[in-house]
């Protein structure tokens, strides 16, 4: 099946889900973190999927390939904000378990997308 946009990628739909999931999440932050975490939490989540589609819309497979590295680093980047959340006692456990199996879904997606594009056109 032929991707003629960004939007019929699943991995940008589950990136899009996990932005979602993220702002609710980040909605019952503390008032002291809207410039702070709650902030920096919500740009990297947004990052993912921007990237997924801007990378989409390049012209070249290198290209693509870059900002399918920046989202899997705005995954990470996503992952140690949610870890400080629960050190700071913002979120439980479970709420932020739930979260990074998103994350992690949308990693090992991010990775065979990747994989994909390097192997060739024909794959």
């Amino acid at each position: 099946m032929r991707v003629a946009s960004h939007r019929d990628l699943l991995v940008w739909q589950k990136a899009m889900d996990l932005v979602t999931a993220c702002y609710k999440l980040t909605a019952r932050f503390p008032k002291t973190e809207q410039y702070g975490l709650t902030s920096q939490t919500q740009r990297a989540a947004v990052s993912v999927p921007a990237n997924i589609a801007e990378g989409k819309g390049r012209a070249s497979t290198g290209a693509y390939l870059q900002h399918l590295s920046i989202a899997a680093g705005s995954l990470a980047e996503l992952d140690t904000h949610l870890g400080v959340a629960q050190r700071l006692n913002y979120v439980d456990e479970s709420e932020v378990s739930k979260i990074t199996e998103q994350l992690e879904e949308v990693g090992r997606m991010l990775t065979g997308l990747r994989k994909s594009l390097e192997s060739g056109p024909n794959s």
